[in-house]
């Protein structure tokens, strides 16, 4: 067993910081954490090293981008677009909506962590990307479109978006270059943006009683989480 034994850690392409324009995260990009969410996500990847560095813990490390499909907690921005344009309640989006993540669907995801776990070198960082670099306005306009075809309303729900006023410390771009993963392992995303938003938009309007019950159970209202102006 401890032959066999791998400690796999995944972690988050925010470790890396804000991207410009045209640029891509590898696993050579230094660490520039903006945030305290961030701050902490790459201190345990330290931790981690740490680890394999003092002990000879085998580890390996995935950073990975923007996750979204079924099962996701409400508040995140995938299912919470959606759960609010259901209940016909403003969509708020922050900023102007331009700040671009890279989606990765969770099924894409979950091959990634498994094929590093058996086939990537220890003590090696890899970074998952699916590809898909969109604007956080582009994505709830996409839910919008999905939704005016399931939800036949006498408006588009895209009017129901409404910018809000921009969070403290929120990265302007991230995007992920595969490419070592891909070469090294042969993982490479199967799901585009388009089919996995299409399974997971279904999903939640499938899957209502779930939500319900565990917004009522977390307590979660769809307000931000961390609002410092709150305490």
């Amino acid at each position: 067993r401890k032959k066999e034994f791998r400690f796999h850690h995944i972690s988050t392409d925010e470790v890396f910081g804000s991207l410009e324009k045209d640029s891509f995260f590898s696993e050579k990009t230094k660490y520039d954490p903006r945030s305290p969410y961030s701050a902490s996500k790459a201190a345990s990847d330290h931790l981690v090293n740490a680890w394999q560095n003092t002990y000879g813990l085998p580890i390996s490390i995935t950073n990975c981008s923007n996750n979204y499909g079924p099962w996701q907690f409400p508040e995140k921005l995938i299912p919470l677009i959606t759960l609010k344009a259901i209940q016909g309640e403003k969509i708020p989006l922050y900023g102007d909506g331009k700040n671009i993540r890279d989606w990765l669907y969770i099924e894409d995801h979950v091959e990634a962590i498994l094929a590093t776990t058996f086939y990537g070198e220890i003590r090696k960082n890899y970074c998952v990307g699916g590809k898909n670099q969109l604007s956080n306005l582009f994505v709830a306009e996409s839910i919008c479109e999905l939704l005016d075809q399931y939800l036949k309303k006498e408006f588009s729900h895209k009017k129901l978006i409404s910018f809000v006023k921009d969070r403290p410390g929120h990265d302007k771009r991230y995007a992920i270059n595969p490419n070592l993963i891909s070469e090294e392992i042969g993982w490479i995303p199967k799901f585009d943006f388009e089919d996995g938003l299409k399974k997971t938009v279904f999903w939640y309007l499938n899957n209502k009683l779930w939500c319900d019950r565990i917004l009522r159970k977390s307590g979660y209202k769809g307000q931000r989480i961390g609002d410092l102006s709150k305490i």
